[in-house]
């Protein structure tokens, strides 16, 4: 079957031709309707040798969503022919965390060596998708895999981080979203689907900036030096009670802290480094800074919810397998609108 791998550190990921997996007891295989394409991906391919944590080569993709066409011994709860949605972040199962359905925060993972699909183990990105447990399956029940497959992380991640702030965003309140591409403009939905808070949304794309305005941020601010003051304009000179950072660099961490209200909550969601210090005279009175890492089992199913109900809908480019690379390409160079998803069978 064709895969898309990250082989050789440094170098562009390759369509290749790999064995088609069997399911051995407890695991499921899926055919591949739809992986999504993840900045993740571009930084897991940046990392040096020296601290790359994973075994090439890898498969990327770690949003899939697919057709059940096989189960190994003692499978249940699947059938042949259904739709399902993969979760991510697998964790051990047995843990604490996972008794609460918050696999993605598995206090075992490391120490068992559980990687997710894409991000340590083989991924999405591959005509079969070979799952380990059918708990990890979701049921689309009447989703189309393509569009629904970038909610697994485009949707639960800005899900998870905005619902723990919900308490914060009542009539009257700001929410800053910084960011506006794959997860970002899914954010600005979940926030007008879930609250009445004014979404101020940031970036430094005019056209992720008119996406924003599409799916419902009522102000857009040019993400630069001047657009924490432009915030503060906005809000009176009180600040945000929310401000959701999709990016992490330093830049949009700064920016993020200096438009929180006192009692705000910061979530720091992306990963391009960014660090925020907290404390007296360095941010306002009581804000609290998060590091989200994508979401519960049970918080994928209500993102699918919301899907259905039309609440949310991500913006999607769709690309053949052997177009990954320049899928790849064009989310490095900043020019997918929305999310790009590889139809390995399409």
């Amino acid at each position: 079957m064709k895969a898309v791998q990250y082989r050789e550190i440094g170098t562009a990921p390759e369509v290749v031709s790999v064995p088609e997996p069997e399911p051995g007891p407890g695991q499921v295989l899926l055919r591949v309707a739809a992986a999504g394409v993840c900045h993740s991906d571009i930084a897991v391919m940046s990392w040096p040798a020296e601290s790359f944590p994973y075994t090439l080569p890898l498969t990327l993709g770690h949003e899939g969503a697919g057709t059940v066409v096989a189960v190994g011994e003692g499978v249940t709860g699947v059938a042949d022919g259904e739709l399902v949605a993969v979760y991510g972040p697998q964790g051990c199962g047995r843990c604490a965390k996972c008794a609460e359905g918050k696999e993605n925060y598995c206090l075992r993972a490391a120490e068992l060596g559980i990687f997710p699909p894409g991000l340590g183990s083989p991924g999405a990105m591959a005509e079969f998708l070979l799952v380990d447990d059918a708990r990890f399956l979701v049921p689309l029940n009447g989703l189309d895999p393509v569009s629904a497959v970038p909610l697994t992380d485009a949707g639960l991640t800005p899900y998870h981080a905005i619902k723990r702030s919900l308490p914060k965003l009542l009539p009257g309140s700001t929410a800053v979203v910084i960011g506006t591409g794959g997860l970002g403009h899914v954010a600005i939905q979940l926030l007008r689907a879930l609250s009445p808070s004014r979404v101020i949304a940031l970036d430094v794309s005019e056209d992720k900036l008119t996406l924003a305005r599409a799916v419902g941020a009522h102000e857009t601010v040019l993400s630069d030096e001047r657009a924490a003051a432009r915030v503060r304009e906005l809000t009176g000179g009180l600040g945000a009670e929310a401000v959701f950072d999709f990016v992490g660099a330093q830049q949009t961490v700064t920016t993020a802290g200096a438009v929180a209200a006192v009692e705000a909550d910061v979530a720091l969601v992306g990963i391009a480094g960014g660090a925020l210090p907290v404390g007296v005279n360095t941010t306002a009175f009581d804000v609290a800074v998060t590091a989200p890492y994508w979401g519960s089992r049970g918080e994928l199913g209500e993102v699918l919810a919301l899907a259905r109900s039309g609440a949310v809908e991500v913006r999607v480019e769709t690309y053949g397998i052997d177009d990954a690379p320049l899928a790849y390409e064009r989310l490095h160079a900043g020019k997918v609108n929305g999310r790009a998803v590889i139809l390995p069978n399409g």
